[in-house]
């Protein structure tokens, strides 16, 4: 570790689990340079926002904090990274305070440009870009491992493609060495997370791809641990794909799979290369292996051309997945996607009934799903003390966010037997099974 060189740095992430391990990265390189990590809302020398253009919404928060930032300290360097750079730097550039504008491929030397070097070369796209083990963060329960970057699907309401690149797959032997590194460093649960997993290797072999490989030799590292999935793309594995990921002790029983919608027929407009049945099959064979799978889900809401019929297809999907959790987003057109010029806008109030209503749905299914875990045992992580210090607090190898009263046997970062008794306000509330 270099010494400290008395200055500060603070970050903000917007957008995906990527950004987040992205940033983490980031943060680690700036502490080994001697940088003390304060807070995003403290004074500090340099302020780095890590952004998101995934929607309308998120290039706006962007904007905002960086412009908050500067506030903070008008002569601090503020570093703009991230997808809405790579989109519209021009508007990035257009913001008053911003110093650098680092692209994708330039993140993992972000303290050398914030230190006015320019030495080396930028990396080619055709490459995964390594930052490094990612082993310093606070929390030392969850750890997010970077497998793969791009994407090459294109669906046609997605500008992430055009931000992040084509796909390229990270050499398993780095993988595998960050994930014995962390569990070294004391970290109990690695999340495998990239822009699209399903597709890791298949720029390499087109005939012969997936992130079992990469599952398969993470599983079979000493230590007590689990792996988790951040998702899994539906575009691209079947059923007995995910039934092969099952002979695999240290996976655990979630999988995020973006359904995006429950009609065909938008699902053929939004380019995506499966049906519902297709959909349902896979969640099908997760139930079949375990009744309380946790399967949670995005739908996207007002697609040009989805009508109410399109509408109450993704609602009944919702119903017959009982999804763990949903998240539902309102279509938000981004220049240069095939969706933005395409026949049939909806109306904002449309989006936003549609919205409201899904949501409301969305959180009795979660409800529903908590109910039929009830006197159900699972393995719960503690990951921290409630504010009141009455409860841990972890989730369940299914991803439900678990409440256990306090027991002085019971220590954070530790698993734990849990048997789910009932319903708290976002989650569930157990009693340690066997102490």
């Amino acid at each position: 570790m270099r010494k400290g060189n008395g200055k500060k740095a603070a970050f903000h992430t917007l957008g995906c689990k990527v950004n987040q391990y992205e940033t983490a990265g980031m943060t680690e390189m700036f502490r080994s340079r001697g940088y003390d990590i304060v807070g995003e809302h403290e004074f500090a020398d340099v302020y780095v926002i890590n952004t998101c253009t995934v929607t309308a919404m998120a290039d706006r928060k962007s904007r905002q904090y960086i412009r908050r930032m500067k506030k903070l300290n008008p002569r601090a360097i503020v570093a703009v990274t991230g997808c809405y750079v790579q989109i519209s730097p021009d508007d990035v550039e257009a913001i008053e305070g911003v110093d650098i504008i680092a692209g994708m491929d330039e993140k993992h030397r972000i303290v050398e440009l914030v230190e006015g070097t320019q030495a080396g070369k930028s990396p080619e796209k055709d490459d995964f870009v390594e930052m490094g083990p990612v082993t310093s963060a606070e929390n030392r329960t969850r750890a997010y491992i970077k497998i793969q970057e791009g994407c090459n699907r294109f669906c046609s309401y997605c500008i992430i493609p055009y931000a992040r690149g084509r796909l390229r797959s990270r050499p398993p032997e780095n993988i595998v060495e960050e994930a014995a590194a962390l569990i070294d460093a004391g970290y109990r649960e690695l999340v495998l997370t990239g822009i699209n997993t399903a597709l890791y290797g298949m720029e390499k072999d087109p005939d012969n791809f997936g992130l079992e490989p990469v599952v398969a030799a993470v599983n079979e590292l000493e230590g007590d641990f689990r792996i988790r999935l951040s998702s899994l793309e539906p575009a691209v594995v079947n059923g007995e794909y995910v039934k092969r990921l099952f002979q695999y002790d240290r996976l655990c029983h979630h999988l995020h799979m973006s359904a995006q919608s429950g009609s065909d027929t938008v699902l053929e407009r939004m380019n995506r290369p499966y049906g519902r049945d297709g959909y349902m099959e896979l969640v099908n064979a997760l139930r079949q292996f375990d009744p309380n799978y946790g399967i949670s889900t995005d739908i996207i809401v007002g697609f040009p051309g989805e009508t109410h019929g399109d509408f109450r297809d993704s609602c009944r999907l919702i119903e017959e997945s009982r999804f763990c959790r949903t998240h539902v987003f309102k279509y938000s057109k981004r220049p240069g996607t095939a969706a933005a010029d395409m026949d049939g806008q909806i109306d904002s109030k449309i989006k936003n009934e549609r919205s409201e209503e899904l949501i409301k749905l969305a959180e009795s299914t979660s409800e529903d799903f908590f109910r039929v875990n009830i006197n159900t045992v699972r393995r719960v992580l503690t990951e921290e003390m409630s504010p009141d210090g009455k409860y841990f607090i972890g989730y369940s190898d299914n991803y439900i966010k678990t409440y256990i009263p306090f027991d002085d046997k019971i220590k954070l970062n530790s698993f734990v037997s849990v048997r789910l008794m009932s319903l708290m306000r976002d989650g569930m509330e157990g009693k340690a099974d066997e102490m």
